[in-house]
């Protein structure tokens, strides 16, 4: 039945009329922003929909006006179908171009500026050398941001620490754990005594926005120990942590990974593990995809005790609680970086 009702779709109305109603749905009735994204003109936009609803007899969006107000009940429903017709479309372009050619095709990842400069770049290396003729792009951003991205389909896969559970139509995987560690300028203070959460409240900190990067561990560590961190400047990327940790704006608290010390000369580093619960880095891709060899072979690359096996698997699975317990059974102990 669901194939049929696909197929009446694309015989009585356009694809481009789904991606309009979508496009406006995601921009929050934004019908400028809407044209804006999709490179046509919003009377363009306007008139597609209208006609839309002529088609199917029912009204998409509460008007005030030109304006879109809200999205009616039937909208909704139009809507959410409409989206999982525009991913099977995509599943189905990528099919046919795994099997015209299994080396061409194109990637895009969306991930935060940690995990960018920090934790890609070797499988980053590794896979630019088996598939060259792949175009691969990469898109920064919040966690939230990152999630929202995977979850519409705009981006093949999205890798952070924070956000991703909150998204029910992700299949989200456990890469690795990582923690913390405490940096300051050489000579500082703190680097010569033993360092503890009731050392480190006394002295202004340097971190993590909220909801980035596993900011919510170091306030719950805090917490559970009645204390108050004196956070004096908050960052999403460790660079300018590091920057500011330099200029003795605070004591810089950041992911262990982002310090190098060829380059962090001017800066010592104490190993936070016992302050702090480890967190873990996720990859998630939406329920439902297609993915291609070289899209497997990314996921393994980047976390290699997630086989394919392993991942085909966890694409079985309705809810992401039974996937945890998959992993948890099969996977008990997480690489750490």
């Amino acid at each position: 039945m669901q194939y049929i009702f696909i197929l009446f779709i694309y015989i009585t109305m356009k694809l481009q009329q789904l991606r309009y109603i979508c496009e406006v749905a995601r921009c929050g009735l934004n019908v400028t922003d809407a044209a804006a994204n999709l490179y046509t003109s919003q009377p363009g936009i306007s008139k597609q929909i209208r006609l839309l609803e002529e088609e199917l007899g029912v009204l998409i969006f509460k008007r005030s006006g030109k304006h879109f107000v809200d999205i009616t009940p039937a909208g909704r429903a139009i809507i959410k179908r409409a989206e999982q017709v525009l991913l099977d479309v995509r599943n189905i372009k990528e099919l046919s171009q795994e099997f015209a050619d299994q080396n061409r095709g194109s990637l895009s990842i969306a991930t935060t500026h940690t995990q960018a400069c920090y934790a890609l770049p070797p499988t980053i290396q590794t896979f630019r050398g088996r598939y060259p003729d792949v175009s691969l792009h990469i898109h920064q951003g919040t966690p939230m941001q990152i999630a929202e991205q995977a979850a519409r389909g705009e981006v093949d896969f999205s890798i952070a620490t924070e956000a991703l559970e909150l998204f029910e139509d992700l299949v989200t995987l456990p890469c690795y754990h990582w923690n913390r560690c405490i940096v300051a300028p050489v000579g500082h203070p703190l680097l010569g005594e033993p360092v503890t959460l009731e050392t480190l409240a006394k002295y202004p900190l340097v971190t993590y926005v909220y909801g980035f990067t596993g900011r919510s561990k170091l306030d719950q560590a805090f917490a559970d120990k009645g204390l108050t961190p004196n956070v004096v400047f908050t960052a999403t990327d460790s660079t300018t942590l590091k920057t500011y940790a330099r200029l003795g704006v605070g004591v810089g608290i950041m992911a262990k990974m982002a310090y190098d010390p060829a380059i962090d000369k001017d800066l010592g580093m104490v190993d936070a593990s016992p302050l702090f619960e480890s967190s873990t880095s996720h990859i998630a891709f939406r329920r439902g995809v297609v993915l291609r060899r070289y899209m497997y072979d990314f996921i393994q690359w980047f976390a290699p005790h997630l086989t394919r096996e392993l991942v085909d698997a966890a694409m079985e699975m309705e809810t992401q609680q039974e996937r945890d317990r998959m992993f948890a059974a099969k996977l008990p102990e997480l690489p750490v970086r």
